[in-house]
């Protein structure tokens, strides 16, 4: 497994401080990829982040919340200022992201889009965000994120 991908690049060239950790993807993981991706690496889910992406009105975001969490679409919508969400699309998703579902990003996007990421996660010393590789993931420190992004913290899942 390769360990540079364009979100580990884009850190890089930045000089965001993360830390890389494998695990084995499954993709048919009972309660879901970031349950078991958290499980593999004996992390807490709620520090095990997924990226989500979604529609408000006529707008692509980008929504990263804990693994063991559902994201509100009528909250989303809310904090990014719209009438409603909806999920994106498997191969919409894919397309604008430049990654395979299971390995979807926030950094590096092909395709940028807002991202707003659950404030709850925000408390933890660090979190685990996919780096853009199925099986591959970031550790970083969640404000680090945030401002390297440009996200927009929020209530947007429960």
């Amino acid at each position: 497994m390769s360990k540079a991908t364009r979100a580990t690049r884009q850190l890089d060239g930045a000089r965001v401080a993360y830390r890389l950790h494998a695990y084995d993807f499954d993709a048919d993981a009972a309660g879901g990829k970031g349950v078991h991706a958290a499980q593999s690496l004996g992390i807490a889910p709620e520090r095990m982040l997924k990226t989500l992406m979604a529609w408000v009105d006529e707008r692509a975001v980008c929504a990263v919340i804990p693994s063991d969490r559902q994201l509100q679409l009528k909250r989303l919508a809310a904090a990014c200022g719209g009438k409603s969400a909806r999920m994106m699309e498997i191969p919409e998703a894919e397309r604008r992201s430049g990654y395979k579902v299971g390995g979807i990003s926030p950094f590096a996007q092909q395709r940028p889009v807002p991202v707003w990421i659950e404030r709850d996660a925000l408390v933890h010393e660090s979190v685990w965000i996919n780096a853009g590789q199925r099986g591959l993931l970031l550790e970083i420190e969640p404000t680090a994120a945030v401002g390297f992004l440009h996200a927009e913290a929020a209530a947007i899942s429960e």
